[in-house]
This record gives structure tokens, C-alpha cells and sequence, in this order.
């Protein structure tokens, strides 16, 4: 795959990375996809490359970079210790203001053709929602994305379609949380809900396990593939 670091310009003149995979065309629509709470780490980098041999331009910017550079942790106790710190320092809304400006600078890339989406795992769900409520995405998709439920005020600015993949043995999300979540879209018809029965939260990283789980994962990834093609 032709993936490398990729440097994406703040509009305060900061500078920070993320990885940037090309699919074989070399152009084609553009995927923000954003990481879980370990990084831009080799699961997702893996996942950003199989959405761009799907033929996506794919960003997965690096978070964390306020608090430290090109975060890239193991699932194993130092990994999930690390992590979980660093998802404790995080500020959500700020985040997400500069996934606005990642937006653009993957929109402006020559290698985008066509429309621009979002793509968030865990953490990166959240971040998905809010992205889509404060830019000018095409699309999302929200895989078990944690704490949507305490941002439902941003729902209302959500006009473009989203898709929200949810484990209904979520041991982080309740149903009760997603329940809100669903409430929050009942009268809108931008948006798709997919629950998957006998699945936990992370069911499609294959780095752990314990929580993977292959049939929920090729199920999801069909259907995003799918709404993608569809709105991009």
C-alpha cells in the first residue's frame, strides 16, 4: 500500500501528522478515518489501508498530538495503561475543531476527486459525530462511538447521512445510551442504525480477541463500504 505520514496544516500555522493512505488508482473520493484511544497505531493504519483498496483517499490524523506525537500503542497493559491516560486528557470539542481543518486539508489534496466522509472507531466515533456537526463532510459513520449520548445537543446540525454501528453486549456503552442516541435522530431521516447482536465494544479490531469478532466486523464493513459508495 502506498501509505506514509502525512503533515496537516492548523489555521494558528501549527503543524501536525497523520497517516495518509492512497488506494491503487491513486484518487478517488476522501475518508477521514479516525484512530481509537491507541493511536494511529498498526491496527489503524491497517484499517486505513483497506478503506483505501476500496479506492478511498485515506486520513487517519493523529489525535493525540497536543500530548504527544504519532501515538502508536500495543493492546497490552503498558499500551491500554498509556491510553487510557491520554484519553483522560483529551479535549473532545477541541479535537474536533482540528479534524475541521483536517477535512479541508484532505479536501484540497489533488489525489480527491469526489466527496469527502468520516469513518471513527471507539473515541473515533465521538469524534466522527462531532465532525460531521461542526464540518462539511459528506457523510459519517460512527462505529461504537463512546459518549455520543452527552454531545446529542450537536445533533440538529447533522444534515448529511450517517450511520452509527453499535455492539448490543457493549461492556462501555449502554443501551440506555443508545437508546438516547436513536431518540436524538427519530425524527430526522439522515440517519442509520445497525446493532449487532452478541458483540462487545471493539468488535472489528482483530488486535484484541477478546472483543473481535469476524462475522460483526465484515458485516459492518460491508454495509459502511456500501453507504460510502452510496454518498461519496
Amino acid at each position: 500500500m502506498n501509505g506514509h505520514w502525512f503533515t496537516i496544516k492548523q489555521q494558528e500555522n501549527k503543524e501536525y501528522s497523520g497517516y495518509l493512505s492512497l488506494p491503487p488508482s491513486g484518487s478517488g473520493p476522501g475518508l477521514i478515518l479516525i484512530q481509537e484511544i491507541w493511536g494511529v497505531n498498526a491496527h489503524i493504519q491497517a484499517v486505513a489501508d483497506q478503506y483505501a483498496l476500496a479506492g478511498y483517499v485515506v486520513l487517519a490524523p493523529d489525535i493525540f498530538w497536543q500530548l504527544e506525537h504519532r501515538v502508536n500503542l500495543d493492546y497490552d497493559d503498558g499500551g491500554n495503561k498509556q491510553a487510557f491516560s491520554l484519553y483522560g486528557k483529551l479535549d473532545f470539542a477541541d479535537a474536533a475543531e482540528h479534524l475541521v481543518d483536517a477535512v479541508s486539508t484532505l479536501r484540497a489534496l489533488p489525489a480527491v476527486t469526489a466527496k469527502v466522509g468520516v469513518v471513527g472507531f471507539c473515541m473515533g466515533g465521538q469524534l466522527a459525530f462531532r465532525t460531521a456537526a461542526l464540518s462539511d463532510v459528506d457523510a459519517a459513520i460512527c462505529f461504537y462511538g463512546g459518549g455520543i449520548d452527552g454531545c446529542l445537543q450537536l445533533a440538529d446540525k447533522i444534515n448529511q447521512p450517517i450511520m452509527f454501528h453499535y455492539a448490543m453486549q457493549d461492556g462501555h456503552i449502554t443501551q440506555d445510551a443508545v437508546q438516547k442516541v436513536k431518540a436524538a435522530f427519530a425524527k430526522h431521516n439522515n440517519a442509520i442504525f445497525h446493532d449487532y447482536a452478541a458483540t462487545d465494544h471493539g468488535f472489528n479490531c482483530w488486535g484484541r480477541p477478546a472483543m473481535y469478532n469476524q462475522q460483526a466486523s465484515a458485516l459492518a464493513l460491508g454495509r459502511s463500504l456500501v453507504f460510502l459508495s452510496q454518498h461519496l
